[in-house]
């Protein structure tokens, strides 16, 4: 975590108090905190009032008696529990988990070797995995608790030069769904955040799989669309929509961040509709009840 004066790191004074917004001082535990989205959600959460478990793979910052930085990394599964237990210690419980660590892996699918696909999988997947294995036996003890995953417009579809890194979401997605069911009888609600495009380092600085001369002309093609295409924005904006939904009494499984990608969202989703529609006959026709095959001999 970068170095910070007390007034830009959750101290300003222009803080609020928790009375400001009509609910009590909660605990978060947020992974990925010292920059982008994860440092702009501690940031958010403290200025607030609220007390904030950030954990980050280095710690420059000291703690406080509302901050709490620990040193994380979640593809470690022995430290993500350990992580919780210190939180746990300190914080006595924890009201908002924030699965936002992760990394971005750029390249065409069979570009990847077994070492770089693994570790997509692990920051991005696994990771939020152990998170939410650590948390959910504290909130199940209080009967209350928000988890809150953060995913990406690459869950929302395979583009070229993002396989593996959508892969993890897609993963991410489909553990959080169940992960939703199972919890919603012990008073944990689960979200899915899905961000567009901000200004962090995980698109300036993303993993790179080493190029294969056959892609170049489609690589060269994607690159072009990004720079004329990509939209932009403050981390700020974003914190403040997690608030929002932190705050909610009735939060949706999943959250859409940004104009683009709500438009993309249900541009997709007409195109699999559609799909889906035109093979209907197909599909259909795969299924009619037998009775159990029976397996001469027994």
């Amino acid at each position: 975590m970068t170095p910070a004066s007390p007034r830009r790191y959750g101290s300003s004074h222009n803080e609020r108090s928790p009375d400001d917004h009509h609910l009590p001082s909660r605990v978060w535990f947020i992974t990925g905190a010292s920059r982008g989205l994860g440092r702009a959600f501690t940031e958010a959460a403290l200025d607030r009032g609220d007390r904030v478990v950030a954990g980050s793979r280095t710690i420059t910052t000291e703690a406080t008696d509302r901050l709490l930085p620990v040193q994380l990394d979640v593809t470690r599964r022995e430290d993500v529990f350990r992580a919780v237990e210190q939180a746990v210690d300190r914080f006595g419980h924890l009201d908002v988990v924030v699965n936002n660590a992760g990394t971005l892996s750029m390249g065409m699918v069979d570009e990847f070797t077994e070492d770089e696909a693994s570790a997509a999988m692990e920051a991005n997947f696994f990771g939020a995995l152990w998170v939410s294995q650590a948390v959910l036996p504290v909130m199940r003890r209080r009967r209350s608790g928000r988890i809150l995953q953060i995913s990406s417009i690459a869950a929302l579809g395979g583009f070229p030069m993002t396989g593996l890194y959508s892969a993890s979401k897609f993963a991410l997605e489909g553990m959080s769904e169940a992960l939703a069911r199972e919890a919603a009888s012990f008073g944990v609600k689960v979200s899915i955040v899905q961000p567009g495009g901000y200004w962090t380092d995980l698109f300036t600085a993303p993993a790179m799989a080493s190029p294969v001369d056959d892609y170049a002309p489609l690589r060269q093609e994607m690159e072009r669309q990004w720079s004329e295409g990509s939209v932009d924005s403050d981390p700020a904006l974003a914190a403040e929509a997690l608030l929002k939904l932190a705050d909610s009494e009735d939060p949706p499984l999943r959250l859409l961040l940004g104009s683009m990608v709500y438009d993309l969202a249900h541009d997709l989703t007409r195109q699999r509709l559609d799909g889906w529609a035109d093979w209907e006959e197909v599909s259909r026709a795969a299924e009619k009840a037998i009775p159990m095959p029976v397996t001469p001999g027994t």
